[in-house]
């Protein structure tokens, strides 16, 4: 991720945070513990005293003491555990709580920054920690076909708005189950207002909970970034390009929004042609459809969509405005 010092600082004192966290809620459980049974307070108590003896023991060469006190070491541990079943306590009650169990709130494994570093430096960068507050509302948990007609037929395939939607949502299913094993893109396509965005967040949600890293842009806020990188040098603008290339899943949100010209339909190709080469995901919704694609950005661009993405046309009443009306 392409970080300045001072976003290093940041991202590594949020760490800080969260390791100071998890040893003060330790702290918390462990007093609690030891409020219920003064009986488990002093087995930990054994056990440390054990365990430092065994340790000078070992220092000072003293091997032949080191079978008692394992042995006795096992059966206060062997206590310990019989007894934390009785007070229905789970067998890592006693170990820290971490955000990201995988790299135990470090930001790193085995001198690699992990996952959850990288979306912290995503969101870092691209401004869009916002993102996660709308994933809250938005998701499969609260996704709901209630504005999807079961009478409103599609000409084209025979079937109704609701319909659609639910085999739509059954490839966003299947897009998350499969993203690790198999490479893919989605588009999205249809009136304002029928879901397109939300089907997007609801698989983002997915992916970032399952430690994958993920951008979303508007088209806008997309070509703004590339435009700043190509025509101002903005150091910073480059660098952030091969995230752009390189996150696991990139969300291109309202795709024909934004102001076309030869840039940004150059642009478009590099980034859906860049993504593919490397087999990383990418999601675009829009409201155009493939003849208004290839006259909007060339038959290049609409070459890559239609042979590499999996095409979803969704239709309907616009869901803001029935639920504005309800």
């Amino acid at each position: 991720m392409a970080l300045n010092n001072s976003q290093y600082d940041e991202i590594f004192r949020s760490y800080d945070a969260k390791q100071l966290k998890a040893q003060h809620q330790l702290e918390e459980r462990t007093k609690a513990a030891y409020e219920r049974s003064p009986e488990l307070k002093a087995l930990d108590a054994s056990i440390a005293e054990i365990s430092v003896a065994s340790a000078r023991r070992l220092l000072d060469g003293d091997s032949s003491a080191l079978t008692e006190l394992k042995a006795e070491l096992k059966n206060l541990r062997t206590r310990k555990k019989a007894l934390m079943k009785e007070l229905s306590l789970p067998g890592n009650y006693f170990e820290p709580v971490y955000e990201c169990p995988d790299c135990k709130d470090t930001g790193y494994i085995d001198g690699k920054p992990c996952h959850c570093f990288k979306q912290q430096a995503i969101d870092l960068i691209y401004t869009q920690s916002n993102i996660k507050d709308i994933l809250a509302r938005e998701n499969f948990s609260t996704l709901s076909l209630d504005y999807y007609s079961d009478s409103n037929i599609n000409p084209a395939t025979g079937l109704t708005s609701l319909a659609t939607a639910k085999a739509a949502v059954a490839r966003c299913h299947e897009f998350v189950d499969q993203f690790d094993t198999t490479f893919a893109n989605l588009y999205f396509f249809g009136d304002t207002g029928i879901g397109k965005t939300f089907l997007s967040n609801c698989i983002a949600k997915e992916l970032l909970d399952s430690g994958h890293s993920v951008i979303y842009f508007t088209a806008f806020q997309l070509f703004d970034i590339l435009s700043k990188g190509v025509f101002e040098k903005d150091a910073d603008a480059i660098a952030t390009h091969q995230n752009i290339f390189d996150c696991d899943l990139l969300i291109i949100d309202d795709l024909g929004t934004e102001l076309s010209n030869s840039f940004t339909t150059s642009q478009l190709f590099l980034c859906l042609n860049e993504r593919i080469l490397r087999q990383k995901s990418t999601i675009i919704s829009t409201n155009l459809n493939m003849n208004q694609v290839a006259d909007i950005y060339s038959e290049r661009v609409l070459s890559r969509i239609s042979n590499s993405y999996t095409i979803i046309k969704l239709f309907g009443d616009d869901i803001r405005l029935k639920k504005r009306i309800h």
